[in-house]
């Protein structure tokens, strides 16, 4: 006899536990909501001052939780968040509890905040934020007796994510800047490794105008005696990194010099790499990753790890296990086949580079078509320049952001560089990638969805649009 039968009403305590589980969610999930639309009414992470003293205030009222565990810190144009996200896995392998604090989301705040390799859940931010918002009112009414204005939606995140890993409590904590380094909100850390990815001409306006500055800037994570681990990187900026180092007594480990990437294999799904730090040679890794770039990640991460944990070979069955378990959502991921689609978070000139030496290695796609949102602050002529060897056309659209590139002029930037035969225009995001479908599709001549792609990139935003347009959000 079935315990169905054994127990009439089994079914019906089940039933209404899980509705009462349902409910609950939808609840937190409310709850969510309401203060993440608080927290986003804030000055917006693109729009705040270069400063560091605001958000230390709000820390030493928190009891300075940044104290409580150590740091990895990240900083770089390109590759933070996928090094991020392999050395957190790393970590985590070795048996520590970690935190990771990454940005942008692409679908939920909540997944900036990772404890365990698992984002808050609804109720779990909620918590914290309720834990930590009666300091950030005494801050910003401090800063409003001098005539500031109140602490930006970065500055209260990163105070929600320091007050959740010293709480749960973790061991490690992987930060990626918001941006810059020097005066950036998550420069209350004093880590003992920081990874510099590489340097490229980025948010100019809050950064510099040239390497040598935006390098400055960026070298500020790096605390006295803490090991520096870098990237390949212009000889400008690699000058701006060892005169930081050699300033506060860090050790510098570069990439070409004491670390490399030995060799590498494109295999189905990733790739399978031989990797090169200080204490070991890793041989056949494989890495479920796509491009070179990815590869250069994860050398980074793995010398972070290594030196971040006494700085001996580590166990090349648990380097083996933890990067077969990394992932990067909106890296060069497929989200939809028959048409393939491809999206990946590439915003600027040195990403869409990657970006499309990638497509060529691991995809085998004779005509792709681009879906292209800029933000309007970004130079968008260099990334088209870079994206015009692999896509056959390109339809420029705008994204759900305020900021996002009017898609009249993106059109007349992108005339130039891939002419008019070649390029379409929409307004809308779904329209575009309707547009994109329909050209990949004529072009299909079998029906059977291979040789052909669309590609959706120009910015986190214009992804994370795109995924929850194709029901991946």
């Amino acid at each position: 006899m079935s315990a169905a039968r054994k127990d009439p009403g089994a079914a019906r305590r089940q039933s209404a536990k899980d509705a009462r589980a349902a409910a609950g969610g939808a609840a937190a999930q409310a709850d969510l909501e309401r203060v993440y639309q608080h927290i986003v009414s804030r000055a917006p992470e693109h729009d705040f001052d270069p400063t560091i003293d605001r958000v230390r205030r709000l820390f030493e009222l928190l009891g300075d939780p940044q104290h409580a565990f150590r740091t990895i810190h990240l900083t770089g144009t390109n590759g933070k968040t996928s090094t991020a996200r392999v050395a957190e896995r790393l970590v985590r392998e070795h048996g520590l509890r970690t935190g990771l604090f990454t940005s942008p989301h692409l679908t939920s705040v909540t997944e900036r905040i990772v404890v365990d390799g698992e984002p808050l859940s609804a109720r779990r931010f909620v918590e914290v934020w309720e834990d930590v918002y009666p300091y950030v009112q005494v801050v910003d009414a401090e800063l409003a007796e001098t005539g500031q204005s109140q602490l930006s939606f970065f500055e209260v995140l990163t105070g929600v994510a320091f007050a959740a890993f010293a709480d749960t409590p973790v061991d490690v904590a992987i930060v990626e800047v918001g941006m810059g380094g020097e005066w950036d909100s998550t420069n209350v850390v004093d880590a003992e490794v920081a990874v510099v990815t590489p340097v490229a001409l980025d948010h100019e306006r809050w950064l510099g105008s040239t390497l040598e500055e935006i390098a400055t800037v960026k070298s500020g994570i790096v605390k006295e005696g803490a090991t520096v681990v870098s990237a390949a990187q212009r000889p400008e900026v690699e000058e701006v990194l060892r005169a930081r180092a050699e300033r506060v007594g860090a050790r510098l480990l570069r990439e070409g010099v004491d670390l490399d990437v030995a060799a590498r294999q494109v295999a189905v799904g990733g790739q399978l790499l031989d990797l090169r730090t200080p204490a070991a040679l890793y041989t056949e890794v494989f890495l479920p990753l796509h491009g070179e770039h990815q590869a250069h990640n994860a050398l980074l991460a793995l010398g972070a790890v290594e030196a971040f944990l006494g700085g001996r070979a580590l166990d090349g069955t648990l380097v083996e296990a933890a990067f077969a378990d990394v992932t990067s959502p909106g890296r060069l991921e497929v989200v939809r086949s028959s048409p393939t689609v491809l999206v990946d978070a590439a915003h600027n000139a040195a990403g869409a580079e990657a970006l499309a030496t990638a497509l060529g290695e691991a995809f085998d796609l004779r005509h792709l078509v681009g879906v292209v949102a800029i933000m309007a602050d970004k130079d968008a002529e260099p990334l088209l320049a870079a994206l015009e060897p692999v896509l056959a056309e390109i339809v420029v659209t705008r994204n759900s952001s305020e900021r996002s590139a009017d898609p009249t002029e993106l059109a007349e930037l992108a005339a130039d560089v891939f002419g008019e035969d070649r390029l379409h225009s929409t307004e809308r995001l779904d329209e575009a990638l309707q547009v994109a479908v329909d050209l990949v599709e004529r072009d299909d001549a079998v029906g059977v969805g291979t040789g052909t792609g669309v590609l959706v990139t120009g910015s986190v935003v214009t992804v994370a649009d795109a995924r929850v347009l194709l029901g991946r959000g």
